[in-house]
């Protein structure tokens, strides 16, 4: 097909046409895949176990998780931040690299790598403090501004972590991942024993992320193309931490539930490390049927487009539940004479919330691509 066809052709069909025949045939398809699954279980995850809940007037934000113990498996579906942070080992580690054989000095890559992820936040920073003052001038009080300006930001911790994991991608290339890991167990034995010390908590916060960026720097390298190695750490890390969620005491959910006195996620436990090292293992067995099935042009074009707006979705996913829930709650108000509208300002303390948050996620997903139409360009904008 020549290029004029493709540029005459429109609709669905036209544009994975395009997007097939842009994409260069070096590009390792079943890494964007892998990317892009991460950062959309990480906004489904948000979506369903973040509840913000109207009482007497005031909101606070809870999860079904709290009340509902049983759904505890559906963390471990959701909660894929290790793959990312594989993938980024993967790409920072093989970026250095042609850095240097390209004469390109430590600082003007770590310049460039970090560019597209904060100049994206400095937007939705902005939108926020904006928010923030007119929604005060309006009357709201300010503990309900806060705890919304705290939902919008809570993303950007993960983007302080992988920023300082990506400066460190020269020692990460080098370090084994047993070492983080090491580091992350001890940890825990201290932190959970009697009178452990609270600074421990940023110990594990860097080494528990750190193990999975060290095995992406080392697959990199080259260091992980045995299947053998992906089944390892599959099965291992698996039994690792369903053994620390039985036997060891650790929580069965794999994500921060508000007013557990142990979170796996904050920091990252052994147990988040070992189910992350399962779901690295996972990934590699992946590649081959991933690279299979991305061969067809529709689900290449899929891939394609999430992750071109990878960053907007990740910052402004919680923006747009915010959204989807303060109009809500004003047309409860105006409308349903204050009535709560159910999954959305109830307590998850029932299976029924559920049902109802999950016809409330079309909503989301709405608002979101609002959102993306709106912001996409300053993730793509490139500094003159």
């Amino acid at each position: 097909m020549s290029d004029s066809s493709l540029r005459t052709r429109s609709g669905p069909r036209g544009l994975a046409a395009r997007i097939e025949a842009g994409t260069p045939p070096e590009r390792d398809r079943a890494l964007d895949a892998l990317r892009a699954l991460a950062i959309l279980g990480v906004v489904a995850g948000h979506w369903l176990v973040t509840a913000v809940v109207s009482d007497s007037g005031s909101l606070r934000v809870t999860s079904p998780l709290k009340y509902l113990p049983q759904l505890a498996p559906m963390s471990w579906a959701f909660q894929m931040l290790a793959i990312f942070f594989l993938v980024g080992g993967l790409v920072g580690a093989k970026g250095h690299r042609s850095a240097r054989a390209a004469g390109i000095g430590y600082v003007p890559w770590l310049r460039g790598r970090l560019g597209r992820l904060f100049r994206p936040v400095a937007v939705v920073a902005a939108v926020w403090a904006v928010a923030a003052v007119a929604m005060l001038a309006s009357g709201v009080p300010l503990e309900d501004v806060r705890l919304l300006v705290r939902m919008a930001a809570a993303p950007m911790w993960f983007l302080l972590v992988f920023a300082a994991l990506t400066a460190a991608t020269p020692l990460a290339a080098r370090l084994h991942p047993a070492w983080p890991l090491a580091a992350v167990a001890a940890c825990d034995a201290v932190r959970f024993g009697p009178g452990g010390p609270e600074w421990l908590w940023w110990v594990n916060l860097a080494a528990g992320w750190l193990v999975p960026y060290c095995l992406g720097a080392a697959w990199a390298g080259g260091r992980l193309r045995s299947r053998a190695t992906g089944w390892t750490l599959l099965t291992g890390g698996a039994a690792t931490a369903l053994a620390l969620v039985v036997w060891g005491g650790y929580p069965a959910t794999m994500v921060g539930v508000p007013g557990a006195p142990v979170s796996n996620l904050d920091p990252p436990s052994l147990a988040a490390v070992s189910f992350g090292l399962a779901q690295c293992g996972a990934a590699l067995l992946l590649l081959g049927p991933l690279r299979r099935l991305l061969r067809r042009p529709a689900v290449w074009a899929s891939v394609a487009v999430a992750n071109l707006a990878a960053m907007t979705i990740f910052l402004w996913h919680q923006t747009a539940l915010i959204a989807v829930t303060e109009l809500g709650l004003l047309a409860s108000r105006a409308l349903l004479e204050s009535r709560a509208l159910p999954g959305l300002h109830t307590p998850p303390e029932e299976l029924g919330w559920v049902a109802a948050r999950l016809a409330w996620l079309p909503a989301f997903a709405v608002a979101l691509l609002v959102c993306c139409a709106a912001f996409h360009a300053y993730e793509r904008r490139r500094p003159r």
